[in-house]
């Protein structure tokens, strides 16, 4: 989640709906910019009795980020603690319960983008060999009750926390025992941001069926492959899901903006602390009669903080946010951006993605996001057959996205090695949940803490 790192750093006043929307265009860049920014989380514990660790406790959350700095990390404050750190590649933060969070730096390519990963996961294991601190891989905590975890020392936590029982009945989980891979990526023209958009929407329920990872609930199997991308169901339907205004002719700019002015707010960032705003409405705020801030307008500040408070399936921003993957290993959070920068950084790949897609229904493109938390590629898919039928065709496509590119190592090989554990995922026909199920059937005899030994990094 978003880190805020500076007190106010825009505080023009908006004062028209036409600049929220305009604001999305100040992200166009020609195809030769375009960025890789991915984002990766994953659960902290104790190597000696597997616990969460607090933010203050002996050899906790605190510490390690004191090890980071070490690092060459900056360290970033909040009521006198540090919450974040930022550095050459990019900024570090904590999510709710303490999930670690690395948000790359705006990369060129995948080489580069596996070699930041690779620093950062020699950095954090080395303080936690320092600490006796392990990390996890996963997409949701498998053993632990919410009450077992710690809570960081983060205002808009707090709000968002106080919320969330109010709205869905899994918003705490998601906050405090769920993990994600994301990566974002630039577009060039509101249309090529219209097209990305509806592929990646679309064929996000692939993207959670390759990379599910969360089939353990406090011990035991939980029904399902990826128990988090179930969750994101009844988290807060004001702010989640599939979007069907996306596939709508003339999508763009303006019809993601009127979304989020329909979406409730949840705080305002002012001098250092957060005031809750929790269930009021930003149109208010652009009117100057928001009943926290009476008199007030937003800043375009306040306007991003906002845009990171809702959690579709596909974010925009001033550029996209591909959201549906869990956590995992090294070498998945490598393929994600691989997978996503195949099919939608080379226009050719992008137009055949579309081509495999356009034709669903969103009744259609419903039914297999509400199909894939429990059946993986098994879940069925518009015009018979099963999602795993149209996944090697999807992976050569995001394979001749990347050949085409043409981003070369230092030894000379392009990118498409990336999408390996991918292909290995469909030529098994087994997604990572289904292969830790049967180790927990098999060789872990219904002992779920293995775990910690096989899917740590």
């Amino acid at each position: 989640m978003t880190t805020k790192t500076v007190s106010e750093t825009s505080a023009a006043v908006i004062e028209s709906r036409d600049e929220l929307i305009a604001h999305f265009a100040t992200g166009e860049k020609s195809a030769d910019r375009w960025r890789i920014g991915t984002e990766h989380e994953k659960f902290v514990y104790s190597v000696t009795d597997h616990h969460a660790p607090s933010y203050d406790e002996q050899a906790g959350i605190r510490a390690l980020l004191g090890e980071l700095e070490q690092h060459g990390w900056r360290p970033v404050e909040e009521g006198g603690k540090v919450i974040a750190l930022t550095g050459a590649d990019g900024s570090i933060s904590l999510e709710p319960a303490g999930q670690f969070e690395l948000s790359g730096a705006p990369l060129d390519n995948l080489h580069q983008t596996c070699a930041e990963t690779g620093r950062h996961l020699s950095q954090v294991k080395a303080a936690g060999e320092k600490l006796g601190i392990g990390f996890l891989g996963l997409g949701m905590w498998p053993d632990k009750a919410r009450d077992a975890l710690p809570i960081m020392p983060k205002g808009r936590y707090a709000i968002m926390l106080r919320h969330m029982p109010r709205v869905g009945s899994m918003g705490l989980d998601m906050m405090l025992r769920t993990c994600t891979i994301q990566v974002n990526l630039d577009y060039a023209s509101e249309a090529d941001m219209a097209q990305k958009f509806r592929v990646g929407l679309a064929l996000q329920p692939l993207a959670t069926a390759l990379f599910a990872n969360s089939p353990f609930t406090e011990g035991k199997p939980n029904g399902f492959l990826s128990y988090r991308s179930h969750i994101w169901s009844d988290t807060d339907p004001a702010r989640t899901g599939m979007l069907p205004f996306v596939f709508e002719h003339g999508f763009g700019y303006e019809r993601y903006a009127d979304y989020m002015l329909d979406v409730p707010m949840y705080f305002v960032y002012r001098d250092g602390r957060y005031i809750d705003a929790a269930g009021l409405s930003f149109r208010d705020f652009l009117r100057g009669e928001l009943s926290v801030l009476p008199g007030e307008k937003p800043t375009i500040d306040d306007w991003n903080d906002h845009l990171s408070t809702a959690f579709p399936e596909v974010r925009l921003k001033t550029f996209l946010e591909m959201r549906g993957a869990d956590g995992g290993p090294w070498n998945r959070i490598c393929a994600l951006p691989a997978f996503w920068v195949g099919l939608l950084y080379d226009q050719q790949a992008l137009d055949a993605a579309w081509d495999v897609v356009k034709h669903w229904t969103l009744d259609e493109r419903q039914a297999l996001r509400d199909a894939v938390p429990k059946l993986g590629l098994s879940a069925p898919i518009s015009g018979g057959g099963e999602l795993r039928d149209i996944a090697r065709q999807v992976l050569d496509i995001a394979h001749a996205g990347l050949k085409a590119r043409a981003r070369l190592s230092a030894s000379g090989e392009d990118e498409t090695g990336f999408l390996e554990p991918l292909r290995e995922i469909v030529r098994t026909g087994k997604v990572p949940a289904e292969l830790l199920l049967d180790r927990y059937h098999g060789a872990w005899n219904g002992d779920v803490s293995q775990v910690y030994r096989e899917a740590s990094f």
